[in-house]
């Protein structure tokens, strides 16, 4: 995990020496792209999983909030409904929490122009690398397959073109996890699940694009 970062450090380090330069014209890659996107996430969205204890009656899985701060870098391509992106996910609040890193291939089906700048939509396969989370896991962290539907609003495009606000975004992100997750008949912290846990989660983020701004 220590080297995932450190090579997602390098790479936002060499990012503003590259956007400085004449931007050459495409060829694979496009300039990248880089976000701080606060977000708010709700967990257990559908299907809320059965838990029980020693001792008790079972009972469902809250439905939690968490606030998280995400680091975002994307990389355009040639190709106008493809782009790469690499997320580093922070919960700031928790203190048992542990960063995570995400690996997404963007498929943009909803182009910004066809709104005229107003909203704009795209369908994620993510490798998400984080904690494990099931007692069969070997590795503190493990790769989990994420599927994720984002739409975003450019709430502030009224404004002259050049005003920084112009970029701000108000995106939705439905994600399901679809590997990774606690499964029925999982013992973890004391709890036994009947059901497998809910894949679900809904994310409320703010987009700020910091460069090029």
């Amino acid at each position: 995990m220590k080297g995932s970062l450190l090579v997602f450090a390098i790479v936002l380090l060499a990012t503003p020496r590259a956007m400085a330069q004449e931007p050459p014209a495409c060829r694979i890659l496009c300039a990248p792209e880089f976000k701080l996107e606060p977000t708010g996430t709700f967990t257990n969205l559908f299907g809320s999983p059965r838990i029980v204890g020693e001792d008790g009656p079972p009972t469902r899985e809250r439905r939690e909030t968490e606030f998280e701060v995400i680091l975002s870098l994307g990389l355009p391509t040639r190709v106008s409904w493809l782009e790469f992106t690499v997320e580093a996910i922070f919960l700031p609040f928790d203190r048992h929490s542990t960063p995570e890193l995400e690996f997404e291939t963007n498929f943009i089906w909803l182009p910004a122009e066809r709104t005229r700048g107003w909203v704009s939509s795209h369908f994620d396969v993510v490798d998400k690398f984080s904690a494990a989370e099931r007692p069969t896991d070997l590795r503190a962290y493990t790769h989990k397959l994420n599927l994720e539907l984002d739409t975003s609003v450019s709430v502030f495009n009224w404004l002259p073109e050049g005003r920084w606000l112009r970029g701000v975004e108000l995106e939705g992100s439905l994600d399901y996890v679809a590997s990774g997750r606690p499964r029925k008949g999982d013992h973890i912290d004391g709890f036994r699940f009947l059901d497998n846990a809910s894949p679900w989660s809904f994310s409320i983020v703010f987009v700020l694009r910091i460069a090029p701004s």
